[in-house]
């Protein structure tokens, strides 16, 4: 907002108390100890000097008065605005019942505190519930830390919600090469233990032995606060290929729920620069707007503009496990076409095509970053997956 021209007031709030962060190393760096605070901060005191924020931290939004054009805070003050952005992200999906202590969840920099002071004072033994990325990814770390890990997932696939069973089974091999017990296609069933836990038990009568359990189920976006606004809310803040969800309101990050060209509807996308880059084209969006213009114009300068544009990035996102890489662009999805077009799997580094309908719809690489990139401008101009087969031979 403020490389864009605008000069007025700029309020930021959040509810975690910590000044912004960056989250993906809290499920390995900042887990492992190897990185401190400092190193994941986003904004410097001398950045909020120089950005002119007033920050309102460790209160969180309460409710949207949409035509009033206000945001009331949980603690009942109320703050006006010309514009809005919306950016308040997701929750982790808690266990649907009481559990002991040493069952925790990972979103936040405490919860990555907790969860190795957890690691570090109770032993060696960690039962990670789901085998999504950020299951995957505590897991790899505890295991470098010499930890024993059991990944338990109810899916016949690791990944199985948002990737090919191709992938799934190449991620299966790297962690049990590293030592990681894999059980999928199985359920948990629930935690032994009083104040502390005991054990994890699944299906078939099996208990597995544990002092520390992550619960990686996924996330519901933060949307609670907007119940009644006018805003509509369906898995997220609905909004237009634009970001904008209402006049002078726009959204952005996981909570965002938005058309792509290569979906077949609206998505939501909880990937790191997928938040960086929509957070960048909703301050667009934002002073483009003519809603926004007509009541804050005397506050914004030469950067707005008239023509709002579609986010249509190209999506892209990573995870780092033990000594590996795992990129993807586009939007793969679960029962995609794949053809393997460089490497093996049996090798554990190659690179993916995942298409859908003949047309190419996303791609996969272990540790191939040159060549997966390669791949980016087809993504664009959606190129058939017969033609994304042939670009490496050439």
């Amino acid at each position: 907002l403020r490389e864009r021209g605008f000069g007025g007031r700029l309020v930021v709030v959040g509810a975690e108390s910590e000044a912004p962060y960056d989250r993906p190393p809290l499920s390995k760096e900042y887990l492992a100890g190897a990185w401190g605070s400092e190193r994941i901060s986003l904004l410097e005191p001398e950045r909020i000097e120089t950005l002119g924020l007033d920050l309102r931290l460790g209160v969180g939004a309460g409710a949207l008065d949409l035509g009033g054009g206000r945001v009331v805070l949980e603690d009942g003050d109320a703050l006006g605005f010309d514009g809005l952005v919306v950016a308040t992200g997701a929750a982790p999906r808690s266990w649907p019942h009481p559990v002991p202590a040493g069952v925790v969840t990972l979103r936040t920099l405490g919860d990555a505190d907790a969860l190795r002071r957890l690691l570090e004072d109770r032993g060696r033994r960690l039962v990670v519930v789901g085998g999504g990325f950020l299951g995957l990814e505590v897991a790899a770390t505890a295991r470098r830390l010499g930890a024993e890990v059991t990944i338990v997932e109810p899916l016949s696939s690791l990944l199985g919600r948002v990737l090919p069973p191709i992938v799934g089974a190449a991620v299966r091999d790297l962690h049990e090469q590293h030592g990681v017990e894999v059980l999928s296609g199985v359920s948990v069933t629930g935690f032994d233990g009083g104040r502390r836990l005991r054990g994890v038990a699944v299906e078939g009568g099996r208990k597995l032995s544990t002092d520390v359990a992550l619960v990686a189920i996924g996330v519901r976006p933060s949307t609670g606060w907007l119940e009644g606004s006018g805003l509509r809310l369906d898995d997220g803040v609905v909004c237009d290929s634009t970001l904008q969800a209402a006049p002078g309101v726009v959204v952005a990050g996981d909570v965002a729920r938005f058309p792509h060209p290569l979906a077949p509807g609206p998505v939501r996308l909880e990937h790191w620069t997928n938040a960086a880059e929509q957070g960048r084209h909703a301050a667009a969006t934002l002073l483009g707007g003519t809603t926004t213009r007509a009541r804050a114009a005397a506050r914004v300068g030469p950067g707005g503009s008239s023509e709002l544009q579609a986010f249509t990035t190209v999506p892209y996102f990573w995870s780092d496990q033990f000594d590996l890489k795992i990129q993807a662009i586009g939007l793969p999805q679960p029962d995609d076409e794949v053809v393997v077009v460089d490497g093996s799997v049996a090798s554990g580094r190659f690179v993916a095509c995942c298409g859908r309908d003949g047309a190419l719809a996303g791609v996969v690489g272990f540790g191939r970053p040159r060549q997966l990139m390669a791949f980016h401008p087809l993504l664009r101009r959606r190129t058939s997956l017969s033609e994304a087969r042939s670009l490496l031979d050439g």
